[in-house]
């Protein structure tokens, strides 16, 4: 089973759950960058959650299948169509051998992912076929799609048949695509937000910050950057300024944390995130906020919220739980 690339969008990679186990010789992790929606998009899917599939970054693709797939998308709420009809997010979709499937810019947020049922099935690159475009690791040739690209398919999991046959069942003739009746519940969603609120747990180095600047990290309100990339968002304001001039080794950083440069303009490290860094990290964007920073346009505003080590790690595992709920839920739907 293939896909044809009509148009590639802004920028469109494959990303599964990321490459682990190399960041102690300087490879990054990459994968998602809103990893709830990733992994919500694999679940509608029948595909286990770290599956490679799309990402797409403010102007999604226009994709003609081959053959009869299964596809859902999450995240920003793009506006999709399948040969012209309007096309459901956060369900699965059943789009017919020969379709022709056009994802235009989103009314909100600013990413967006295409789950396949079988996953993209890409060479696997140090066990990962996430895309790392600056080293050229993973996807198709470690780059964005091009118009003229062709995606491979992996085979579906037969648990889904009886979902696809109900699907069937119930699809008009005239009808563009087949879905279902329900969807996930907005209750079950990260919060998403045009100026969203960040909790943040406080850095190593926050301290090497003037008393002041320490006080405005989590009262002022900065302004996501254009020059912002899968690597870190940029955030401008009136400068944070440090009170201890002293050299930082490199230390260890990770998705989430906020270093402050000689600027004193913070960068909150994303997907394609260095794994050393030496910056003063100033806070950690917990794991459960991280989908909502992902989904920030350039001149969203940005606010942190300061959050204890304890609330952060509870806030995790509602976010787990939510998306253990969400697979069961889905699993019973694909039984029926």
């Amino acid at each position: 089973m293939s896909i044809h690339v009509h148009r590639p969008g802004l920028l469109t990679t494959i990303q599964d759950s990321g490459r682990y186990g190399f960041q102690q010789y300087g490879v990054v992790v990459s994968g998602p960058m809103d990893t709830f929606a990733h992994r919500a998009g694999n679940l509608l899917v029948g595909n286990p959650p770290g599956y490679a599939a799309l990402e797409m970054t403010l102007l999604g693709p226009v994709l003609e299948f081959q053959d009869a797939a299964l596809i859902a998308i999450c995240g920003g709420d793009f506006r999709a169509h399948i040969n012209g009809s309007p096309l459901p997010l956060w369900r699965p979709v059943y789009v017919p051998a020969g379709s022709t499937l056009t994802v235009d810019a989103p009314k909100r947020g600013c990413r967006g992912v295409l789950a396949i049922s079988g996953g993209l099935d890409v060479p696997l690159v140090m066990n990962s076929r996430s895309t790392y475009l600056r080293a050229g690791l993973g996807g198709l040739e470690g780059r964005a799609l091009r118009a003229g690209d062709v995606l491979p398919v992996g085979a579906r999991d037969e648990a889904i048949e009886p979902l696809l046959t109900a699907i069937l069942k119930g699809m008009d003739r005239e009808a563009q695509f087949g879905t279902v009746s329900w969807r996930i519940s907005e209750t079950l969603l990260p919060k998403y937000e045009e100026h969203p609120v960040l909790r943040l747990l406080e850095g190593p180095e926050l301290y090497w910050l003037e008393e002041e600047s320490q006080s405005e990290l989590f009262s002022r309100t900065f302004t996501l950057q254009p020059q912002s990339d899968r690597m870190g968002c940029r955030l401008a304001g009136k400068p944070l300024r440090l009170g201890i001039s002293r050299e930082l080794e490199s230390v260890p950083v990770t998705f989430g944390t906020v270093q402050l440069p000689p600027d004193g303009h913070p960068i909150v490290l994303m997907a394609d995130r260095q794994t050393t860094g030496g910056y003063p990290r100033a806070g950690q964007v917990i794991t459960a906020d991280l989908p909502l920073l992902a989904q920030g346009k350039p001149g969203c505003r940005v606010r942190f919220q300061r959050v204890t080590l304890q609330e952060a790690q509870e806030l995790l595992l509602q976010a787990e739980l939510r998306l253990r709920q969400l697979e069961q839920s889905i699993v019973l739907q694909f039984r029926r």
